[in-house]
């Protein structure tokens, strides 16, 4: 049967692009739904400020008159003005077990990447590194979370028969927290307090944490911008994440660490894991999704890791247990007693190292693959 690519260039297609996931993993245990709202604000054009300078196309594939698989692509400048390649993103990809499905999805963007001038492929990846990345490789039987891509198992497969192989892939680790902290955490965040003279910022409402959110995000530029794929954002950009999550984030789950000068020196982002309340509200914050969320948000025993980021002047010199130390009476407090790594590059040893106090658990592995165009 022969399959029709139409492009999703309105809203109601949009919307039909956006449900269908909902649909193809209905059943599965582990598929963690993003909030619908979120999703179909990211892909929007008079939404995401990354249209400012981003090109993106967004196709579903149809067989017997039946949405069978979705695909987006994605050109964004900064990459290339970063990183001196002229590859296109894909992103956004669903699609049944059929490999006609997937290639003629596949074949779509790299049709339309070679019309614009580039290089090669390579996904899946977002709009920036914020937006969930990679295919999940390793890891089908674990829950998934709200900060990175679930998929059946059968995609990997798929993109190696499609002519893709990898080009980098991260790892997550489940993490124990051990009852009472970790004391050679302890000791260190104490010497590197008083030896370089800094300081946990006591933020007492979100309105004080959110005078330090622009700083934040210039501070996570410097520091991940060696690592794959990362593109600078925007002020319009770094407006519209502060509005979509530090809003609604307890602030002692954002530990930020100052200097003398009241200058921003290290951050972490955590939080209660909201996998089971996204399962439950199945992405849509009404009726119910709003009050499992918030319940998520309060009562919960276990955490999501999200970002750290350390000022490159104190990179190596230990502050990163001002922060672990901060977020280990945190969980303690509220009862945590595991969390989710969330994907870190296979490589980064400077963050796996963290580890070596905790009693872990490495349970997921994801890749981004990659297509030379000829």
């Amino acid at each position: 049967m022969t399959i029709t690519i139409q492009e999703a260039s309105d809203a109601r297609s949009l919307r039909k692009f956006v449900n269908f996931p909902y649909r193809l993993y209905k059943n599965n245990p582990n598929w963690v739904p993003p909030l619908y709202s979120d999703e179909l604000n990211t892909l929007r054009k008079d939404k995401n400020p990354a249209f400012a300078f981003c090109q993106a196309k967004y196709w579903l594939a149809y067989k017997n008159g039946k949405i069978v698989g979705r695909v987006a692509a994605i050109i964004n400048p900064r990459y290339h003005e970063r990183w001196g390649n002229n590859y296109a993103r894909f992103g956004w990809i669903d699609f049944v077990d059929d490999a006609q499905v997937s290639q003629a999805l596949l074949q779509t963007v790299e049709d339309w990447a070679k019309e614009q001038g580039m290089q090669a492929v390579h996904g899946p990846l977002g709009f920036t590194d914020l937006d969930p990345e990679a295919l999940l490789v390793e890891g089908f039987d674990e829950m998934g979370t709200l900060a990175a891509i679930y998929n059946y198992p059968y995609y990997g497969t798929h993109m190696e028969n499609a002519g893709y192989h990898k080009d980098i892939d991260w790892v997550e680790f489940e993490i124990k927290v051990p009852a009472g902290g970790v004391e050679k955490i302890s000791k260190l965040a104490k010497v590197v307090t008083e030896r370089y003279h800094l300081r946990l910022l006591s933020a007492r409402n979100k309105q004080e944490l959110l005078q330090y959110a622009h700083q934040l995000f210039e501070l996570l530029d410097e520091a991940y911008r060696h690592l794959y794929g990362v593109t600078p954002l925007s002020r319009e950009q770094m407006d519209a994440y502060i509005q979509q999550y530090l809003g609604f984030i307890s602030p002692e789950f954002v530990p930020i660490v100052l200097d003398e000068q009241d200058r921003m020196v290290a951050f972490g982002i955590a939080m209660p894991s909201l996998s089971l309340a996204l399962r439950k509200s199945k992405g849509r914050l009404l009726p119910l999704g709003l009050f499992y969320l918030l319940r998520a948000l309060h009562t919960n025993n276990k955490g999501d890791l999200y970002l750290v980021a350390i000022r490159h002047d104190f990179q190596g010199k230990g502050v990163n247990a001002m922060l672990m130390e901060h977020l280990l009476r945190v969980f303690s407090k509220m009862g945590i007693t595991s969390v989710e790594s969330n994907p870190e590059l296979e490589d980064n040893l400077a963050v796996q190292v963290q580890w070596k106090h905790f009693e872990t658990r490495q349970h997921k592995r994801r890749r981004v693959y990659i297509k030379h165009l000829d």
